[in-house]
């Protein structure tokens, strides 16, 4: 039986509203709620770099996008949007092959601003990178690279 108290899943909204970059790099969440988000990445060879690992920039984007979509889930839920200030990654482990598995946590949920932290791990468990990101909450009117942030048909 479902838990009544339990967070609404908002992954099948999260993965109809993937933008392309998400798309490309194939990931899709499995857990989205205002207190935890959960995405796979299964790593091919265009994610590697000409040493036959994960890229770096790989690492980076999982857990922005992870910490992001946290962000955006809370702020939604207020009529407001997020959008990213800081990403801190760091590389613990190289992997080359198998499923990334991200999950992010909120650290702070202020008004203005939200700190998200994730870690990244690969498809034995192992931590791979961990990382925080930092975000702003803006309200409807505010615009973003000169317009407002919205979701497409918002």
């Amino acid at each position: 039986m479902d838990d009544p108290s339990a967070p609404m899943d908002y992954s099948e909204l999260a993965n109809a509203v993937r933008g392309g970059f998400e798309r490309a790099l194939e990931l899709t969440f499995t857990r989205v709620t205002p207190d935890e988000v959960v995405a796979e990445l299964p790593i091919t060879p265009a994610l590697h770099q000409p040493y036959g690992l994960v890229h770096g920039g790989v690492y980076a984007s999982l857990i922005e996008t992870v910490c992001s979509t946290g962000a955006g889930v809370c702020a939604a839920l207020e009529g407001r949007s997020s959008v990213g200030q800081d990403n801190a990654t760091q590389f613990l482990r190289g992997t080359r092959q198998g499923t990334l598995t991200a999950r992010a946590v909120p650290v702070h949920r202020g008004r203005r601003t939200h700190v998200w932290s994730a870690e990244v791990r690969d498809g034995e468990g192992r931590l791979v990178a961990t990382g925080t990101v930092r975000l702003m909450i803006v309200d409807p009117d505010e615009g973003v690279g000169g317009a407002p942030v919205r979701l497409p048909g918002a």
